[in-house]
C-alpha cells in the first residue's frame, strides 16, 4: 500500500463489475475513487456527498444524474459532472447498454 506521498498507478481490469480504484487514507490524502457499472434501468442508489465534492467521468452508455429528487441532467459517454458538497444525488442508466463511469470523491477543506 502506498502512502499519501507516493505516486500510484492503478490498472483498470477488464471485468464488468465495480472496481475500487482509490481507497482514501493512507493510500491518498483523502480522495476515494471507483469504477461503476450500471445495467439498463439500474441506478446506484440515492446518497449524499456529505462534506465531500465528487466528480463523475462517464466512459460509456447514457443516463440521468438526479439531484435531490428535483433536478435531472443527461449524462453519458464523453461527459463529466461535478457534484458539490452536501448534495443528495443518484445516477440511473436510461439507455440500453451498460452505463460505465468513474467517480472521484475528495474531502473539502475549510479554507
Amino acid at each position: 500500500m502506498a502512502s499519501s506521498q507516493e505516486v500510484l498507478v492503478v490498472v483498470l481490469n477488464d471485468l464488468p463489475e465495480y472496481q475500487r480504484l482509490l481507497a482514501g487514507r493512507p493510500q491518498t490524502c483523502g480522495m476515494r475513487s471507483g469504477r461503476v457499472y450500471l445495467n439498463p434501468s439500474e441506478n446506484c442508489g440515492q446518497h449524499s456527498t456529505e462534506q465531500n465534492e465528487e466528480m463523475l467521468v462517464f466512459l460509456s452508455g447514457q443516463g440521468e444524474l438526479l439531484i435531490g429528487g428535483k433536478e435531472s441532467f443527461q449524462v453519458g459517454q464523453g461527459r463529466i459532472s461535478y457534484i458539490p458538497p452536501n448534495t443528495v444525488h443518484d445516477v440511473k442508466n436510461t439507455g440500453s447498454e451498460l452505463l460505465i463511469y468513474i467517480y472521484c470523491v475528495a474531502p473539502v477543506s475549510g479554507n
